[in-house]
């Protein structure tokens, strides 16, 4: 969670929903708002706290309003740059810095949707042999995925090496790995660091399997 970003948070977030796109803690989303009520929230979170809150539309909803059903995991985000096109569109780069639970939303005064959530705090267990583990793990699974991208496997190592929580690590893979978006989803409703880890370790042995790939990988002899 990023206390700074959210400090003034009220509790009121702004929903953006989408059908394709579900946005983690700690990365950052490009996004291209051009409809006039996301046009008006945009305006307004720049006025204000800069939160906008992206929500995924659950995939069975089937709901011709203007209020169909999303997913009670959303992710609050914080715009850290944007520009105003002339014809009154936005380019923004929002990163996402909370989970959150949807506890209700609220009647419309706006032209966009709002809810009144609660924060969701990311947890680990104190195990730190357990964390490092789950870490080498993930190393295992994740990098055999970019054996042909020198440039991917370089920064993927250095997230793995360097001092990053599991449980951001785990957001970032979340995000950047080509994972159902069901799973993503999940994936966001999970606050424990661990649990995270292992359902991303699970998926990829699974993958490797069924694509006929030894688990572990074998090593190099270089």
């Amino acid at each position: 969670m990023s206390e700074d970003a959210l400090r003034d948070f009220s509790g009121v977030a702004r929903l953006f929903p989408l059908p394709n796109l579900v946005l983690f803690p700690h990365v950052v989303q490009g996004l291209h708002v051009f409809e006039p009520c996301y046009r008006q929230m945009t305006a307004d979170a720049l006025a204000t706290d800069r939160l906008i809150t992206m929500a995924l539309l659950r995939a069975d909803a089937d709901d011709p309003s203007d209020h169909p059903a999303i997913e009670p995991v959303v992710c609050v985000g914080q715009i850290v740059w944007h520009e105003k096109l002339d014809d009154g569109k936005y380019n923004l780069r929002l990163r996402g810095a909370s989970r959150a639970r949807v506890v209700e939303e609220l009647a419309s005064t706006s032209t966009y949707r709002r809810a009144r959530v609660e924060l969701i705090r990311d947890t680990a267990p104190a195990d730190l042999a357990l964390l490092s583990r789950l870490r080498r793990d993930l190393a295992a699974v994740v990098l055999p995925q970019f054996g042909d991208d020198a440039s991917a496997r370089q920064q993927l190592t250095e997230l793995f090496d360097g001092d990053m929580p599991l449980g951001h690590v785990c957001d970032v893979l979340s995000y950047a790995l080509p994972l159902p978006l069901e799973m993503k989803q999940s994936l966001l409703a999970e606050a424990q660091a661990d649990q995270r880890a292992t359902a991303i370790i699970d998926t990829l042995r699974i993958s490797a399997a069924r694509a006929g790939r030894p688990f572990p990988p074998p090593f190099s002899a270089n």
